[in-house]
């Protein structure tokens, strides 16, 4: 199980740094078997009737899988498909990073990976870190056969915007962004 779920995933928290585990499960998600690597602590009591509930018409031997927090009892701590992606450190220093994730386009019908920063420390800038940042997440794009890579830019950073359109980018003039932060997100839900 473990094999199959790595070799065939598209998180780098699954196929590259191996975080996650599998076991076995009643239908009513009591886990009966899991692999000893995984660690008694995090398996007793665990319990995923949630994540089963979640998914409609299972069938005997069908596979849930999951890494949603609220459906998992906890077992799943992390952001789905949140990824650090090679920071990159000079002298012990961390000097640079892209942070991203995968998102879905309903026009393509396909996912995509959203850039959500590129961190570049200023005296560090010019020397072809942020290039190499975004090219790998280009070709990871490409490996992963999404249907785009995408971020966004503020309207005051020329500098970026330039470094961008030089590498292939094109800005996207008839889109917004949409936010609601703080209080107005309090609000929002109610």
């Amino acid at each position: 199980m473990s094999y199959t779920l790595q070799r065939t995933s598209h998180t780098v928290f699954v196929n590259e740094t191996a975080d996650f585990a599998t076991g076995l499960s009643s239908v009513a998600g009591e886990l009966f078997a899991y692999p000893q690597s995984v660690g008694v602590s995090v398996m007793v009591n665990a319990n995923l009737a949630a994540a089963i509930a979640a998914v409609p018409g299972l069938e005997p031997g069908d596979v849930v899988i999951t890494n949603d927090p609220y459906t998992s009892g906890s077992l799943a701590s992390h952001l789905p498909d949140t990824n650090l992606f090679k920071p990159v450190f000079a002298d012990g220093e961390l000097v640079a990073f892209a942070l991203f994730f995968t998102n879905f386009s309903t026009f393509l019908a396909k996912p995509g990976l959203y850039l959500e920063d590129l961190y570049v420390k200023p005296e560090h800038r010019g020397r072809g870190l942020g290039r190499a940042l975004l090219e790998h997440l280009g070709a990871l794009a490409v490996e992963r056969d999404y249907g785009r890579f995408e971020w966004s830019v503020l309207d005051w950073n020329e500098h970026a915007i330039r470094f961008y359109k030089g590498m292939g980018a094109t800005l996207m003039p008839d889109w917004r962004i949409c936010r609601v932060t703080g209080e107005a997100l309090q609000r929002f839900a109610k």
